[in-house]
This record gives structure tokens, sequence and C-alpha cells, in this order.
């Protein structure tokens, strides 16, 4: 969907604001057309009204557009999206709920940066890396904007964009090998066709519950017999711990402070070797 940038926004009617409230002069007063549009029924009258609100409120959307500039997308692409937060704005505003420029703004701004969120990097990539890159887009861009252009080697793009043909080659790696696709991106192309989102599994705690079990599995090796048959009583076979003392012939306190003392081995343990995957921290000590 394009949408008509005019060259000259029509004149609208100037309002008088108190001086502690500043509004842009790109916050045209469009009450009485929100007004009316929503007094209309659907049909040509509304959708005229609804152009005309598009077209005056149309700068204010380019001006938000313009704070997200080179960040590694065209200023035309950044505008056509948040043209599309604006009609979606539009769309949903309430005449009730106050100025619209207040819902507006954070409207269009969440549509910009969903735009980058889907389509940019998912992965941190070293900033003289996305500079390249970009480079390298730009250049191929500007070198096959003529129809029947060839695709540009690597030594053109060099020669265009002055880098080193090692640097260009960098630049056409990132663009091949950095790129997401968004959650909605149809998989399919019938007509029960299917987003990536729908592909993909719930979370599911279960798999916490295996690696945690699992995790565990070297420490309680480790106990003493007598404590890691307390534990099994206690977690596997579900007994109380005075059934656990009379089955052992101790007191119920002992068995509560044994039951105490090997878990928080165990957890060391487990915390231990974690801590120890992720760097060279200090050993875990037990008592």
């Amino acid at each position: 969907m394009l949408i008509e940038t005019p060259t000259h926004r029509p004149g609208t009617p100037e309002t008088t604001t108190p001086a502690s409230r500043r509004r842009h002069d790109d916050a045209p007063d469009t009450a009485a057309l929100f007004a009316r549009m929503a007094e209309l029924e659907e049909g040509p009258e509304r959708e005229a009204v609804r152009d005309e609100l598009v077209t005056l409120w149309l700068p204010m959307a380019h001006r938000i557009a313009g704070r997200f500039r080179d960040r590694g997308e065209s200023i035309e692409d950044l505008r056509q999206v948040a043209a599309l937060g604006l009609v979606k704005a539009i769309d949903r505003f309430d005449v009730s709920r106050g100025a619209f420029e207040s819902y507006a703004v954070p409207t269009i701004t969440g549509e910009v940066k969903r735009h980058f969120r889907d389509r940019m990097w998912a992965l941190r990539v070293p900033r003289r890396v996305q500079e390249l890159r970009n480079k390298v887009r730009v250049a191929r861009r500007e070198l096959t904007q003529n129809p029947g252009s060839p695709e540009p080697s690597v030594a053109d793009l060099a020669t265009h964009t002055g880098l080193s043909e090692e640097e260009v080659n960098a630049g056409l790696e990132a663009l091949d090998s950095f790129s997401t696709l968004s959650l909605d991106a149809e998989l399919s192309a019938d007509d029960d066709g299917y987003s990536l989102a729908d592909t993909l599994g719930a979370a599911d705690s279960s798999y916490d519950v295996v690696v945690d079990r699992e995790s565990a599995k070297e420490g309680l090796r480790r106990l003493p017999e007598r404590e890691r048959a307390i534990l099994y009583m206690r977690f596997f076979e579900d007994m109380t711990q005075s059934r656990i003392a009379d089955h052992l012939g101790i007191s119920q306190m002992h068995v509560s402070r044994l039951i105490s003392r090997s878990c928080a081995r165990v957890r060391d343990e487990v915390l231990g070797e974690r801590t120890g995957s992720r760097g060279s921290g200090g050993t875990s000590t037990t008592a």
C-alpha cells in the first residue's frame, strides 16, 4: 500500500494553544473532522474524510519516521511504515479520549519499532559489519537502478564505495547471512497458508524439569548412600519425614537436618557447574 506524499500541506484553521502545551507545526486541529467521521456510516463520504485526515497528519508521521533514519532502512520505507501506522491510528481513534496526537504518536512510533524488530537483524552484529553491509546494499542498488544494468561485481562495488574488495565481501556476506523472517511471514502460498509463528511450539515447563533433573544427577551421586536414600524416599516415594525416621531408626529432627543439608549440597553442586560453564569463576565448596 503506497500513500502519496503531498508537496504542500492543505491549509488548516489556526488554533491558539497555551504556551505550556507546545504543539508541533504538523499537528493540525482536526477535532471537527474526527467528530464528523465518527458520525458517518461506511461509504464514499467517510472515506473522503478519512483520506483528508491522512493527508493532514502525514507530515507528523514523516517526522516520526525521520527519528529512525540511518539505521539500515531507507527513509522512504520508514515513511511508508509510519504512514501505515497513521492509518491504523486514525481508524482506531476514539474521539472521546482526548487529542489525536497523544494517541497517534505512540501508535506510529510503535509501528516503526515493530518494523525494525521484524525486519532487522536478530543477532548482535558488530557496528563495522553493519556499516559495510549498508554501504554495499546502497551501492548495489545505485549500480542496478537503470533497466538492464548487470549485477555489479565485487570490483565494481569496491570502486563505487571506496572500500577494499575484502570489505565488500564482508558486506555481501552480511547481506546474505544476517536477516530474519517476520513471525507473520507466510510459509505457504496455498489458500490455507500458515505463518512462521504457526510452526513454533508453545513454551513447555517440562523441559525445565528435565534440565534440572539432569543437572542434579551428578550431585546426587556424590552424596553419602544414606543421604541419597533419604532424598529418594522423601521426593520419589513421597514418604513423610516421620515415616523415614521410623524406617531408619533415627529422630524426625535428624531426618529434617539431613534433607536440608543434602539438598543444599546438590544445589551448590548444580550452581557451581553452571557458574563454571559461564567462565572461570570460583569453585564451590560444600560442608
